[in-house]
């Protein structure tokens, strides 16, 4: 069975090869092509690995089958040390072949936004940013500013930037949600604990070759920007408003200089949203994709809640807490989201052998 997928697999891969050399010219089906076949390099490479060592395994037990001699022995010995191997590969190998989310390795577009709690809510959206840089430094990842909507007092009423890296929306993924905090505001004078919430939307950066959107469908409106940035922002216009007809979502960017450059945020982050649209549908009818999901991943649920008083952290879909809050806050997340990630990893697999 295994065998049967991985020649599969390789087969696939040597036709893409083909294709590429077909389609040099056609600039769209190449990228197309070529990002396919970088999705299946690895377990490409680890298949051809997992046969060389079954090709070993078999000679051996015909060499230990055939002679009592020295030669016998050596081979026991070769297949002593195959032997785990190969289990291993096969475990790696049944692993890869789990269907991935395609969005994985994309760059991401987190929006921050505050929620219940007014200016306090505001001003843990903040520190839900620099949280968020912090651990995007740990991975060599860099942060952009798409566009932030200040409270005044250090908070904001929303922030959107983007997180460029490869791997990015793996990790990030698992923190849409609304995230709880519940602290004393350095403005209560009676030192009573209040209760916050800000919501995080994670979407994965979408490409022209992900999703194709007729230019018949979006509306671009031009207008002067509203915010900080002196006499040029407010006498030109170069603020942009993009709506989409089919499916009503309007995305506005205004913090760049140039009309181009705003416009440029804008599409982006709208290829995104209709990418991610596109994205459920897709896992909706995939009954596997259904079981594999780590929560809803909605804004309405309630993924985490920080407790300042107690020190504590406790992610809610796994019901595991972190009592050092100062490092989580300073983008120590891995307790959180290696293990969302193992348990997604389990989930996909689950399914996979329960529909076999």
């Amino acid at each position: 069975m295994l065998l049967d997928s991985l020649d599969a697999v390789e087969a696939h891969y040597q036709e893409l090869i083909k294709l590429i050399e077909e389609n040099i010219n056609d600039y769209q089906k190449i990228a197309e092509l070529s990002k396919e076949k970088s999705d299946l390099e690895e377990i490409v490479a680890k298949s051809r690995e997992y046969g060389q060592t079954i090709r070993n395994i078999e000679e051996a037990q015909e060499i230990i089958a055939a002679s009592d001699d020295e030669l016998s022995e050596l081979a026991k010995e070769d297949l002593e040390h195959l032997l785990p191997i190969s289990e291993e590969l096969e475990k790696e190998l049944k692993s890869l072949l789990v269907p991935k989310d395609p969005r994985n390795n994309k760059n991401v577009i987190i929006e921050i936004r505050a929620g219940t709690g007014g200016d306090e809510a505001g001003l843990f959206a903040a520190d839900l940013f620099r949280m968020y840089s912090r651990y995007a430094d740990k991975n060599k990842w860099s942060i952009e500013v798409i566009s932030q909507n200040e409270t005044g007092i250090g908070g904001f009423k929303e922030i959107i930037f983007m997180v460029k890296g490869r791997g990015a929306y793996s990790r990030f993924k698992f923190e849409s949600g609304v995230h709880r905090v519940q602290r004393i505001p350095s403005t209560e004078s009676s030192g009573r604990i209040h209760t916050s919430t800000v919501t995080v939307a994670v979407l994965a950066e979408a490409e022209e070759v992900d999703i194709q959107i007729p230019d018949s469908d979006l509306k671009i409106d031009v207008y002067k920007s509203a915010g900080a940035g002196g006499q040029n922002v407010q006498k030109n216009s170069t603020a942009i408003r993009i709506t989409h007809h089919p499916s009503g979502i309007v995305v506005a960017c205004q913090d760049e200089r140039s009309q181009l450059q705003n416009k440029l945020r804008a599409m982006s982050i709208m290829r995104a949203k209709l990418y991610e649209i596109e994205e459920q549908k897709r896992q909706a009818e995939e009954v596997a994709a259904r079981r594999a999901q780590v929560g809803t991943g909605g804004r309405a649920e309630k993924i985490r809640t920080y407790n300042y008083p107690q020190s504590r952290v406790t992610d809610h879909r796994i019901s595991i807490s972190s009592h050092n809050l100062q490092s989580v806050m300073e983008g120590e997340l891995n307790l959180f989201i290696d293990e969302l990630t193992i348990r997604e990893e389990a989930d996909r697999l689950s399914a996979i052998e329960t529909e076999d």
